[in-house]
């Protein structure tokens, strides 16, 4: 009973943590606030770092004094097992290694990483998770058809418009930006074909990316939906 009080706890503080140091990275992105509180920042980093440093080892510890090795494994190569550990790498990286400023801004952004740790608890969550993975080789597929598509879509349009806009169809690499965004249906505007058979092959795709965004939208409907109402059996019996 005291040991579930006491993991009650810690968890009650690390939700604290974690909504502090996202809070924390918001507003460190302001140069006024950066400048004026750096120091501060990372000060609460180093304190932020220590803690989850420790949870992390300490997860590690209790999976194995509770299962053994395999626990310690299992735990290691878990969903959230490998959120803790991103959570805190970008840290020792750049203490381990010069790391170029640009991309240490970039692994910055894994610290966002700790606020899937809100999830560890969540019933809805675990459900979720365990519907994608019911359906990933469905999943795995759908990349790989979106992958050809837009492979297919980027080579046809380079032919196509090539001739008339060599600036912006310049190779069939630079095309996979267009055949990207066409395929999502987003259509951000900043390429767009001129040619009438680049106009009407950007209709076909366009039509054909509505097709490609609804599979893995409707296979994950449909598994989310499944696990919800096996949880709902399991809750019965």
């Amino acid at each position: 009973m005291k040991a579930k009080k006491l993991h009650a706890s810690i968890d009650k503080f690390i939700y604290v943590l974690i909504g502090l140091n996202v809070t924390a990275m918001i507003l460190e992105s302001h140069v006024s606030l950066r400048e004026a509180y750096g120091q501060y920042f990372y000060l609460f980093e180093l304190f932020s770092i220590a803690i989850f440093s420790l949870e992390y080892i300490y997860r590690i510890g209790f999976a194995y004094y509770k299962y053994g090795f395999r626990g310690s494994v299992q735990y290691i190569f878990s969903f959230f097992g490998i959120i803790d550990f991103i959570s805190i790498l970008p840290f020792y990286l750049n203490q381990l290694i010069k790391i170029d400023g640009r991309f240490l801004r970039i692994l910055r952004l894994f610290r966002l990483t700790r606020i899937f740790k809100f999830g560890r608890k969540s019933t809805s969550l675990k459900v979720f998770t365990r519907a994608l993975f019911s359906v990933k080789n469905e999943l795995t597929f759908t990349l790989f058809l979106s992958v050809l598509t837009i492979l297919f879509s980027a080579s046809a349009i380079y032919y196509l418009e090539y001739e008339a806009q060599p600036d912006k169809f310049s190779s069939i690499t630079e095309s996979i930006w267009w055949a990207t965004v066409s395929l999502a249906t987003v259509g951000y505007g900043d390429v767009y074909p001129i040619t009438v058979g680049g106009k009407i092959f950007a209709s076909i795709i366009s039509l054909v990316g509505i097709g490609i965004v609804a599979i893995p939208t409707g296979v994950i409907s449909a598994a989310f939906v499944e696990e919800i109402y096996k949880e709902r059996i399991k809750r019965k019996s």
